[in-house]
């Protein structure tokens, strides 16, 4: 039984690497959140400060270190590169994966969810695309997910459900702990949405048990606290209270606007969930939301509530944020696939419905069209043209010269084989048609990945990344006007300026400048350029226009 269970970890495991591994460092890193995440860790290294997170050198206080510092060792390691940035990821999701394999039958109680869970979560398209990310989601999220499966744990020694050597004490401290590691990672909301989670399961279990449920609480607080204060305290009692006051200004401002032109409607995070955590989510809303034992008191159940709960507090919760990114909702993928990974575990008890299986039919076939497509629209960009006449630099950006050759179209081709292929199977009912599912999915991804994703990052920024690149160990300031990017701090390797001036935006645009100043804009703010009179066009493209400001002459 072990050996077979070995064997089951060894496979899903050498999938995964074999899935995100390769091309890892293959495009680009795109801004914001990757060029940004990576620059601190780049600065981390130059600096020789590995407590207090820099961007341009200069403080950051929108995020704690943690990850940071996982990626500042991946460099260290292999160097200032893509990979370097995008490897902690890798490794910390190989580490989710047997976490899921191992927890998945025993929270369940339904051998086969684990590697369902695992198959589920590599093979869907954004935990699939994340796990290849340089985001500091997968590392924030696990953390998370821990933090209340221990939980669970701590609850079911309480009532004597399972067999455990330890304590529900020392299990509500371990929970702690991890959100402790939550909070250190991206801030406060890593305590807010577990605790929410661990309320409301109690709310629905409507149990009397309100003394443990406090005593629960307390210690995982305290445990956070522990936790948050080994770096939080440091730097409270190294640099004073300046940047936990603008660390908590900064994540008050998210909750109650949107952030940066992140804006968008309610039901945003729903459509996001549908469709970029396809296949899984198809096969899991029956359970989400149709389960009566859900609501049923009894304990053995509660990580099954648990998950439940996470779902539907991570999609009302920022449902009702004003700021709307595609990874705040990402912690959702864990119940997501687990309930998908139930549904097939248990579908000779309850059988999947018809429902699921024609909108993955459909859902699939219909994608893979649109791949099948893309390289006959990439010929023709003048076709895009015409949908976003009204945003000049987007126009400009699908005049980059990016080649489309029509075997491109294999990604979707892919895509429909896997779809016809798990038809088949399922349809003459061999028991491994979803496991052929959620393979041919990962495959699909990876391979879409190398022909895609590169191709977009041409049209979008690869034109002003290779400028940047181009002023690698030149003697000069880059300084973008009228957009935000991080791109150019990574990519030309900026080292901190001696001259303090340097990181005041007026001066650079039209101070009395001691070395040649880039500036920087999109097409659209040109005119803010032209307006300088000592400013000269370097060249455009893409979208992207580069001026020049020459060193002010000593008198």
């Amino acid at each position: 039984m072990k050996t077979a269970f070995g064997k089951i970890h060894g496979w899903i495991i050498g999938l995964a690497l074999a899935m995100w591994l390769p091309f890892l460092g293959g495009v680009h890193l795109f801004d914001w959140d990757e060029v940004n995440f990576a620059e601190i860790a780049r600065e981390m290294l130059v600096s020789g400060d590995y407590f207090r997170p820099r961007v341009n050198f200069q403080p950051f206080w929108e995020k704690p270190p943690l990850f940071f510092w996982m990626q500042a060792a991946s460099m260290k390691l292999f160097g200032v590169r893509e990979f370097s940035a995008r490897l902690p990821n890798v490794a910390i999701s190989l580490v989710m994966l047997i976490a899921l394999m191992r927890l998945g039958d025993f929270m369940s109680h339904h051998k086969g969810t684990g590697k369902y869970w695992a198959l589920a979560y590599v093979g869907s398209i954004l935990p699939h695309l994340y796990a290849r990310s340089g985001i500091i989601d997968p590392w924030f999220n696990f953390f998370m997910f821990l933090g209340i499966v221990f939980y669970g744990f701590a609850f079911t020694k309480a009532v004597e459900i399972a067999s455990f050597r330890l304590s529900d004490n020392i299990w509500a401290l371990i929970a702690g702990c991890f959100i402790g590691l939550a909070v250190l990672t991206k801030g406060p909301v890593g305590y807010l949405i577990p605790v929410l989670v661990i309320v409301i399961e109690w709310l629905v279990r409507r149990t009397a048990r309100t003394r443990l449920l406090l005593k629960h609480l307390v210690l995982i607080t305290a445990a956070t606290l522990v936790t948050t204060m080994l770096w939080f305290g440091w730097d409270l009692y190294k640099h004073g209270p300046w940047f936990l006051k603008t660390f908590t200004a900064y994540q008050l401002r998210l909750l109650r606007t949107p952030d940066a032109g992140h804006g968008g409607f309610f039901g945003y995070h729903v459509v996001v969930l549908l469709f970029g955590v396809f296949p899984a989510s198809y096969l899991a809303i029956r359970s989400l939301i149709f389960r009566r034992e859900i609501r049923k008191k009894n304990d053995t159940l509660v990580f099954n509530r648990l998950m439940s709960v996470t779902f539907w507090v991570v999609l009302v919760l920022f449902s009702i944020v004003k700021s709307k990114i595609v990874h705040y909702s990402s912690l959702a993928y864990f119940p997501l696939t687990y309930y998908a990974a139930y549904a097939i575990a248990n579908r000779r008890e309850y059988a999947i419905p018809a429902q699921p299986v024609f909108f993955i039919r459909w859902t699939g076939l219909f994608f893979g069209l649109l791949l099948v497509l893309l390289p006959l629209v990439g010929r023709h960009p003048e076709w895009l043209k015409a949908y976003v006449f009204h945003d000049g630099f987007a126009r400009a950006n699908l005049d980059a010269a990016v080649h489309w050759p029509w075997w491109t179209g294999g990604a979707g081709m892919l895509l429909w084989a896997v779809i016809l292929l798990w038809g088949y199977r399922r349809r003459h009912g061999l028991a491994d048609a979803y496991t052929w599912l959620f393979v041919g999915m990962a495959l699909f991804m990876a391979v879409a990945i190398s022909i895609v994703v590169p191709r977009v990052e041409a049209y979008t920024q690869r034109a002003a990344v290779h400028f940047y690149e181009s002023k690698r160990g030149e003697d000069c300031y880059i300084e973008p006007v009228g957009f935000k990017t991080y791109a150019h701090l990574f990519y030309a390797r900026v080292k901190k300026h001696e001259n303090a001036r340097a990181y005041d935006h007026e001066w650079l645009l039209r101070g009395p400048v001691d070395k040649p100043t880039y500036l920087v804009a999109k097409i659209t703010g040109e005119d803010a350029l032209r307006a300088l009179p000592d400013a000269s066009l370097v060249y455009r493209k893409n979208g992207f226009v580069f001026y020049r400001r020459e060193a002010a002459r000593e008198e």
